[in-house]
């Protein structure tokens, strides 16, 4: 039997598994396309798993139900996240899975025990957008020597860029505080920049980040703020490196992210 992988949780954290050695049903949890979720007992850990079927396609919405159980196991365990899309063959892969990483997991585990992961979306205007639409479009029509000084005056508008990006990466770091952040920065369609921070906390200084978001959104007026959480720390999770043949992800080998 194959099963599809969402996170894995202490043992601890569901009493019923300290009398079984099989997987046993999580009451009034669903898991993909409606199936019933397990958890599954490892060693210390619990696996929380469903049966998958190898001709069964994971949709969108397959990954809107995998964020939902990674959720739910959240209220009561510290989870780390599999990928979506993370099928091990059969019990024999999922064992030795867990058995060959157990140290790592074990490690993230305590290392994110009582954590939860923040999410902020900051839109800022492109300070450099205009400059460089014109430079592109004089690079298409000049000459050698002018198109190189277009490509060095890009290259001083794209380090502003980052600078900006920095200086509000910086600024946003001062006000929260967090345990540890992860920081993207992307141009968006409409020719603006997104910055996409992840935040660690602790879980039971949710109410004082909230508040905090509340501030900076009346100090920060020429930014456009956006707060989600709190989740699952998925920003925070060390990838393995430990490979496993018989576990794969939307049918191309890969490593639980856990």
């Amino acid at each position: 039997m194959a099963w599809y992988a969402y996170c894995i949780a202490e043992k601890q954290a569901f009493p019923e598994l300290l009398r079984h050695r099989k997987p046993i049903p999580m009451e009034a949890v669903s898991g993909i396309a409606g199936n019933q979720v397990f958890l599954y007992p490892a060693s210390d850990l619990a696996v929380i798993v469903s049966e998958h079927s190898p001709v069964e396609n994971l949709s969108d919405r397959a990954g809107v139900e995998h964020a939902r159980v990674i959720a739910d196991c959240f209220k009561s365990s510290t989870v780390l996240p599999f990928r979506f899309g993370t099928v091990f063959s059969d019990d024999e892969s999922l064992r030795r899975s867990v058995r060959s990483n157990q140290r790592q997991f074990l490690t993230n585990i305590e290392r994110l025990r009582g954590k939860a992961e923040m999410h902020l979306k900051v839109v800022l205007d492109d300070c450099c957008r205009e400059q460089l639409h014109a430079y592109s479009a004089q690079a298409n029509t000049g000459t050698g020597r002018e198109y190189l000084m277009q490509l060095r005056e890009n290259a001083t508008r794209q380090r502003e860029r980052q600078t900006k990006a920095r200086a509000v990466s910086v600024q946003m770091h001062r006000m929260f505080a967090p345990l540890a952040e992860e920081v993207s920065c992307r141009r968006t369609d409409s020719g603006k920049m997104l910055l996409d921070i992840a935040h660690l906390i602790d879980h039971k200084c949710v109410e004082r980040y909230q508040n905090k978001y509340s501030s900076a959104s009346q100090i920060m007026k020429d930014c456009q703020m956006q707060l989600s959480g709190p989740w699952p720390p998925y920003h925070f999770v060390h990838r393995l490196t430990t490979r496993h043949g018989n576990a794969h992800h939307n049918g191309v080998q890969t490593v639980a992210q856990a």
